[in-house]
This record gives structure tokens, sequence and C-alpha cells, in this order.
């Protein structure tokens, strides 16, 4: 993914189509005097529809249209003619998006799977015509409902990654290089942090033809939670991966703590984060001996965790193994 490329968060414009005023019209035929109402139906407007595409992965077709409207229904005519309904707008969107009330923040709706559908604006309905007004004490009805306007606002379409394993961890912690080492991806890798600054998908091959989808964000830092180093940003990120791998590189000054500071930011962004499976890699450890490998188990304790290096390939069919194991729990 190229990062220039890359946009997971929009703000547009939308406005759902009037409906069609119904009609009034009253039947004259040579024949047939008196001939009565039969005035139609006006349609209805057009709706603004989400439509999810799996081959998509970024929103940035929507960065230069920031309008979107779609068509007014048209009036009902005679001989009970229903109006034409207002053409419909679909916006195709990559899997993952959630929509937002622009003024309240509020989730309105998101889309997950392939072709998935859902109405962002409704259109207005359609006025109904003089022939559902008419009765035995009112034959002639010379009067319509008007069509119902349609809805307009802005709305904030938010991209977050469907992946089965989010990487986790400190600026410059390895996780770009992780990536690179177990896919094909092609992430930029350089010895300095927040050299990602978007998320990077790669494709992991297993065993007997079988894979799973890796996604490496971009470091998180103390207090993203409240958005320090674009932390929200990344951190939306995180919350639509089947599993969590965290990323501790061996030369920290303390394992656990870098480890703990990393639970805390997630839980105080959302706490359901913390019920997802985890598992915590030592990385950069092809310099570390049996015994520095034996006191970090120590620090460690309880949570479960191994040691890799993506540079010299040590550790990775074995966490390729545990990542698989832990998904097809």
């Amino acid at each position: 993914m190229a990062e220039s490329n890359f946009v997971d968060y929009i703000k547009v414009y939308c406005r759902s189509g009037n409906g069609g005023a119904g009609s009034a019209h009253l039947r004259h035929e040579k024949y047939v005097p008196k001939g009565g109402p039969d005035g139609g139906d006006g349609g209805r407007g057009g709706h603004v529809i989400l439509r999810g595409n799996a081959q998509m992965w970024t929103l940035l077709h929507l960065r230069y249209r920031k309008h979107i409207f779609a068509g007014n229904g048209e009036a009902g005519s005679r001989n009970c003619s229903f109006g034409a309904d207002g053409a419909d707008v679909e916006i195709e969107v990559p899997l993952g998006t959630v929509a937002k009330d622009a003024e309240t923040g509020e989730p309105l709706l998101e889309i997950t799977q392939d072709g998935e559908t859902a109405i962002l604006v409704r259109g207005g309905r359609g006025g109904q015509g003089n022939t559902h007004f008419k009765s035995a004490t009112n034959q002639t009805p010379r009067y319509a409902q008007p069509g119902e306007s349609g809805s307009e606002g802005w709305f904030i379409l938010e991209l977050k990654i469907l992946a089965d394993v989010g990487l986790v961890g400190f600026p410059n912690a390895g996780k770009s290089t992780l990536l690179a080492a177990v896919s094909a991806a092609k992430p930029k890798i350089a010895d300095y942090p927040f050299t990602t600054l978007t998320p990077n998908l790669g494709i992991v091959s297993y065993r007997d033809n079988r894979s799973f989808v890796m996604a490496d964000i971009p470091g998180i830092i103390e207090d993203a939670h409240l958005g320090k180093g674009l932390g929200l940003r990344f951190l939306r990120h995180i919350e639509r991966n089947a599993m969590l791998l965290f990323l501790v590189p061996a030369d920290s000054k303390n394992h656990r703590q870098e480890y703990e500071i990393l639970l805390n930011e997630l839980g105080k962004y959302n706490p359901e984060l913390l019920d997802k499976d985890r598992f915590l890699v030592i990385s950069k450890s092809d310099f570390l001996d049996e015994e520095l490998r034996r006191g970090i188990s120590r620090e460690l304790a309880e949570v479960p965790h191994g040691f890799i290096s993506s540079v010299a390939g040590q550790g990775i069919s074995e966490l390729k193994d545990r990542i698989w194991q832990i998904l097809n729990r």
C-alpha cells in the first residue's frame, strides 16, 4: 500500500431524493361522465446506499467526491400511473467501513461483507394520488399528497482494517520487518520510529495451502487513547482483528512494563479489545543467549510469549504454528 494512496477517514455530504407528488387527476373521457379520481402515486426519492467491495482497501476514491446526491422521484399521473422512483446512488466502500453522523459521532452502520448493502440516507416517500382519498361521501377528491422531502447531512466514513492478526507495538518494534518476513507485503522499513504511518496488509502462507491475513498497525505510544501521536486513528484498526500479536524488542529496558503499557492503551480506548486472544513476541532476539532468554521469560511469568528474529528467520515457523493454533481454537 502506498502511503499517499491509503485513506481511512473521509467526510462526505449526502442528500437523498425527494418523493414525487401524488396526482389529483380526475378521469375525463367522452362517454364516461363523472369518471372519478384516477391520480397515481408519486415515486419515492432515491437512496444513498453503501455497498461492500472486497477488492477495495482504501477510501481514496471519495477524497474528491465530497457531495453525493440521489435523484428525485417523479410525480404520479392519470390512469393511476405511478411516478418513477428516483435514481439510487451506490457508494462502494472497502470491508470494515463504519458510517457515523458527523455532528453527533453516532455510529449508523457498518459494512463487513462483500456485496453487503445498507441505506445511509433514505429517500423521501412518494405522495399518494387522489384515488386513495375517495369515499362514499367524497367521490371526487381534488387533492393528493405532496412527496416527502429527502434527508441530507454530513457523514463520516471510517475504515477499520479487517484482518486475522493485528500487530501491536511501540514504534520501531519490528512489526513491518516481521510482516515482510512472513508475507509478500513490502512495507517501508527503516531504523527510526514511525516509519509506518498507514496500515499494511499481508497474506501469510501456512501449511497445506492455508493462509491468514496479518495487519501491520502503525506504532502506538503512551496516551495514544487520548489522541497523542495520531493514536485514535491507529487504534481503530485494531478493533476488527481476530487476535492481537504484541511485539516488544529484545533490547527493551523492561519487557513486562512495555507490554502492560500497550495493554493499558488498548483497554482505555476500548475495553473489549482486552477480550481478544493475544500473544507476545520478543522481536530482534537473534543476539540473545539462552541465559538472557530465560531471564526475560521469568520477567514475563504467566504471559504467553515467544522469541523471534525476523532478519535471521529464527522462531518464524514456531510463531506461525502458534498463531494458527490460536486462530483455530
